[in-house]
């Protein structure tokens, strides 16, 4: 239940977080896109590990990789000064870029970790549930410290 209201609010903010008229060849419209295709996917995984949907081995995998691939992305596109354009991130990611860049690598693992879960034969939705935990968890940390809400 907690990670289905958690993904409830992360969708919320990120629909709400996109209505700015933002230019996507930015550096902040490139890095929403990353993040918004990332809750994409982590969304469908969990409504497979809660039960929304049937639970499918081969397309939690294949998720999995995605997932892991998208995690690498984003980090790339924070500019090393702050842009002007209005952003959900706190000054902080700017000020503090070596916590920022830990927290980061944390998620990289934490989805790295999910696709060696996923790889498991027979795979089982029981399995998943805490290296999918772990993932959200890495959200959330950085989320807390770094994301104006």
């Amino acid at each position: 239940m907690r990670l289905k209201r958690l993904s409830a609010v992360m969708l919320a903010c990120l629909v709400l977080s996109a209505c700015g008229g933002v230019d996507p060849a930015s550096p902040l419209g490139k890095r929403k896109a990353i993040f918004k295709q990332m809750l994409h996917t982590s969304e469908d995984m969990n409504g497979m590990l809660l039960g929304r949907l049937t639970f499918d081995a081969a397309t939690f995998a294949a998720s999995a990789e995605t997932l892991d691939g998208l995690a690498h992305q984003p980090w790339q596109h924070f500019p090393q000064v702050r842009e002007q354009d209005h952003t959900s991130a706190k000054p902080e990611v700017w000020e503090r870029q070596a916590r920022f860049q830990q927290l980061a690598r944390s998620l990289e693992a934490a989805t790295g970790a999910l696709v060696v879960a996923s790889r498991a034969r027979p795979l089982k939705d029981l399995d998943l549930d805490q290296p999918m935990q772990n993932v959200e968890s890495a959200c959330k940390a950085c989320h807390r410290e770094f994301r104006d809400h």
